[in-house]
């Protein structure tokens, strides 16, 4: 050790001092606070209503919606179906479900890395039933100062019966959601004729119930919790933003010093900001957080307290913007706010782009370009090749007809790719009837010469008697002996 240090004495503990040996305990766990959000009016607190009602009538409205004679969105896993309006899908369909789901993902990512959190805001099923929740409890309790009396106050005959209406409120909402969950699966009718009779199947009053259950304690109690401790997607949302992400933000430099002033007063001429620190923008966020401590992961985007700093403004004659949509480089003057919208096109928005474009785009072509008829040709191993009394060398195949269409079919199949090669069945026109299949087991006969030891290619033909588009020639083989 150099010579110009000075050593540092330690001083001795003693060993019966118990105070300086008493271990320090620190809990990593937070005590839940309950959040009472503030009611808000505003542009974006319309926007969030909008959302509500229009994600609402969707879910709610796909299973009572009627075509052709059918629910027109039904997942039915009994009969392997899949019906999404005129369009039926089969589970040789699933490359489609992958590019929806693929399509989902990064128009998630897409949508993050120009605007944020708005999905989390406005669309996500947390936010929106929280927000069903919330106009129950504020119809039932009053405003935020009333249900925050009413949680402190004894237990009472008031309070009990309040309580309980909310509850009911809140626990019928919730077995409504859950019923519709179960009728995307099963069709509406038979759900609703079970559960009169109360006959439902096990499945069935599961789903139903965890559903209700699921909403009943995410948008009740847990809230907020969901979003800030369980969503991974607050977690890795970071990796999708950069300095020119929209995002909600406190202008600092316009808003410090904070403090109290009368109204229409100029900050300027009391040497402070415009922020009047009355915290009102803490009372409306739903998460609780203090959006003039910066951006924060907990932040879902709902631009709440916008809407609430624009009314302070407005009633002390200030521009609004105090806390606005804006982005990391605007906020530190890297260019003026007019030219956000000009800051899209960079490098991963159109990576994004460009990859979601293109799934799209195959996704759909492969729809308008799908054949009305499927088939699915599987030759009897158990007996690859048996000689018929004739001499002839025979194979059994069995032939699944998919019809996707929502209009009969009738096929007449016959076979080609050897010579001499026949079709035995007892006919060789089949009716499939709309979005349907049939399954036929027939044999097929060739000539020992013209099929000499080894397997040989074959085509099975399929022709619509009703459609001239339908016009197939499946491959297959023929063992030969």
């Amino acid at each position: 050790m150099s010579s110009d240090k000075k050593s540092i004495p330690i001083k001795p503990v003693p060993a019966d001092n118990k105070a300086d040996n008493k271990a320090e305990v620190v809990s990593l766990y937070a005590e839940h606070k309950k959040i009472h959000p503030r009611h808000v009016t505003g542009l974006f607190a319309n926007m969030r209503v909008a959302m509500v009602w229009l994600t609402q009538l969707v879910y709610f409205g796909f299973p009572w919606m009627t075509w052709n004679g059918r629910q027109a969105v039904l997942f039915d896993l009994v009969n392997r179906k899949f019906y999404f309006f005129g369009i039926t899908f089969f589970p040789q369909d699933f490359i489609y479900v992958a590019a929806l789901l693929m399509m989902c993902a990064l128009g998630l990512f897409l949508w993050t890395t120009i605007a944020g959190r708005l999905w989390c805001g406005y669309a996500c099923p947390q936010t929106v039933y929280t927000e069903v929740f919330l106009w129950f409890e504020h119809l039932i309790e009053g405003d935020r100062s009333k249900r925050i009396k009413l949680d402190a106050a004894p237990m009472s005959a008031r309070k009990l019966g309040l309580k309980t209406a909310k509850h009911t409120l809140w626990i019928a909402f919730s077995l409504i959601t859950g019923f519709t969950l179960v009728a995307y699966f099963t069709p509406r009718t038979m759900l609703i004729d079970e559960l009169l009779v109360w006959d439902l199947g096990p499945w069935e009053t599961f789903w139903i119930f965890f559903y209700a259950f699921a909403t009943y304690g995410m948008a009740g109690f847990m809230r907020e919790q969901v979003c800030k401790y369980m969503c991974p997607y607050a977690r890795f949302q970071s990796v999708m933003f950069d300095a020119d992400t929209l995002i909600i933000s406190y202008d600092t430099e316009r808003g410090e010093p904070r403090g109290t002033r009368k109204k229409g007063v100029d900050p300027a001429s009391v040497g402070k900001g415009s922020c009047v620190d009355c915290g009102i923008c803490v009372q409306v966020c739903p998460t609780g957080i203090d959006i003039r401590n910066g951006l924060q992961y907990e932040c879902i985007g709902c631009a709440a307290c916008i809407d609430a700093c624009d009314e302070v403004m407005d009633k002390m004659n200030y521009p609004r913007g105090l806390i606005r949509y804006t982005t990391e480089n605007a906020l530190e003057k890297h260019y003026p706010e007019s030219q956000i919208w000009t800051r899209i096109k960079r490098p991963r928005v159109i990576m994004y782009s460009l990859v979601l474009f293109t799934v799209a785009g195959i996704a759909i072509t492969g729809l308008m370009m799908r054949q009305p008829l499927k088939v699915d040709i599987l030759r009897d191993r158990a007996s690859l090749v048996r000689e018929t009394q004739d001499g002839l060398l025979e194979n059994t195949y069995n032939i699944r007809f998919i019809n996707i269409s929502e209009n009969p079919q009738k096929l007449k199949l016959s076979v080609q790719g050897l010579p001499g090669i026949k079709l035995v069945a007892e006919r060789d026109v089949f009716d499939v009837p709309p979005t349907g299949n049939v399954l036929v087991t027939l044999n097929v006969q060739a000539p020992p010469e013209s099929a000499p030891k080894g397997s040989h290619k074959i085509q099975f033909v399929i022709k619509s008697l009703d459609d001239n588009a339908v016009n197939l020639e499946e491959p297959s083989s023929f063992i030969g002996e």
